[in-house]
């Protein structure tokens, strides 16, 4: 089965596409033959990644210096892909940015991080969002997400949150695409694992033996939307789906057996989360 937004009459918008998941996934998409627009910060990175998907076989190449977290500028980018290709059929809000937050830090990380990370996708959403589904054609919004939204470990709360927000954002969209009547769009939230990337590199130049590479992420993810998935959960070369789900499944038990929250972490429940990994799985 292929998802039948996955075709060369098709135009794709995607956001942080200059560089990792973003650019990884805008290549997939021009491989299809498509019209694909990369939004992201800095000409010089859009210039190279369009030429990275014109080579790859893209219809024809838009970029767009656009920030995420302006829902204005959002807005009339909608128009500007209105008019370049009649309109966009998949949209990947994949913009983000993780550039460590305290709980009690800097409240200016924590602005930032809101603004391109959650409201990024909740702007991308609304300004094309309506447009998708006036236009009738079968359509697809893509928003990633991260593990670290769904199991919350500590460290970077801010990242979290707005990881978490994205997660029940996406979950709410596509409660309501598929209420919508005559609707053709379906939601999708992409779940990295460790993907060696401009955002996790740090000072590292060589990939983690652990890591999986933006390439494996978007195949992977195409493969999925292919299946019909919703929830993308990607694995890595550390970490398989098994250890995710039993690391999760821990995470909904803090409700479940009323245990302190992130208990995963907490110093009288290691031995029975060490044990739990090791000898049970969800039901």
């Amino acid at each position: 089965m292929v998802h039948p937004a996955l075709n060369p009459s098709s135009t794709a918008v995607v956001t942080g596409g200059a560089s990792g998941i973003g650019l990884a996934a805008a290549k997939r998409f021009a491989e299809i033959g498509m019209n694909v627009a990369i939004v992201d910060l800095g000409h010089d990175r859009l210039e190279r990644a369009a030429d990275h998907l014109r080579k790859a076989g893209a219809k024809d190449v838009l970029i767009s210096e656009t920030d995420v977290a302006d829902m204005a500028a959002m807005v009339e980018l909608a128009k500007d892909i209105d008019a370049w290709s009649g309109g966009a059929d998949i949209l990947m809000n994949n913009a983000g940015i993780q550039p460590g937050s305290k709980m009690f830090g800097p409240t200016d990380n924590w602005h930032r991080i809101f603004g391109v990370n959650l409201w990024g996708p909740i702007n991308g959403t609304q300004a094309f969002g309506p447009g998708m589904i006036k236009r009738g054609r079968p359509g697809m919004i893509i928003n990633t997400g991260s593990k670290q939204g769904i199991t919350a470990p500590p460290g970077d709360p801010a990242y979290n949150v707005t990881k978490s927000g994205v997660k029940t954002f996406t979950e709410a969209l596509a409660h309501e695409l598929r209420n919508t009547a005559d609707c053709q769009i379906t939601a999708h939230l992409l779940i990295p694992g460790f993907v060696f990337t401009e955002l996790t590199m740090g000072d590292r130049t060589e990939k983690p033996d652990a890591a999986w590479t933006p390439e494996q992420t978007a195949d992977f993810m195409i493969e999925s939307l292919n299946k019909g998935d919703f929830y993308i959960l990607c694995p890595d070369n550390d970490v398989p789906r098994s250890v995710d789900e039993k690391r999760m499944a821990w995470a909904m038990g803090d409700i479940i057996e009323n245990r302190p929250p992130l208990s995963r972490w907490h110093p009288d429940y290691a031995d029975a989360f060490a044990m739990y990994l090791r000898d049970k799985g969800p039901s």
